[in-house]
């Protein structure tokens, strides 16, 4: 996840943590400057629903406009000592069964 708020705040003209401060507060969302300086600076680990409304409709913009999420590359099973790697997906020995259907007798 990359947190994009000081560059959407640059972009609305804001270059300076401070610049939000009352901007928040006419929204109804009191924070500290401290609490401002790590919201612009720092990815939040968790945001109020509130503060992002307020942030989106200060900067007019959409949360995906603050928040990018990148995907995640897929974690490999790690391989056993001496096994050849592969390309893809291999079933080995592993072969489908064929169902055996039986119907009932009146």
């Amino acid at each position: 996840m990359t947190w994009q708020l000081r560059q959407v705040m640059a972009v609305a003209g804001m270059f300076h943590t401070t610049d939000l401060i009352d901007p928040l507060r006419e929204q109804g969302v009191h924070l500290s400057r401290e609490q401002i300086y790590r919201l612009v600076t720092k990815a939040p680990e968790r945001l109020n629903i509130e503060v992002l409304a307020a942030l989106c409709r200060i900067l007019d913009c959409t949360p995906n406009d603050l928040i990018e999420v990148a995907p995640v590359a897929a974690a490999r099973a790690p391989r056993a000592v001496g096994e050849p790697r592969s390309n893809g997906p291999s079933i080995g020995a592993l072969r489908p069964i064929p169902a055996k259907l039986h119907r009932p007798t009146e």
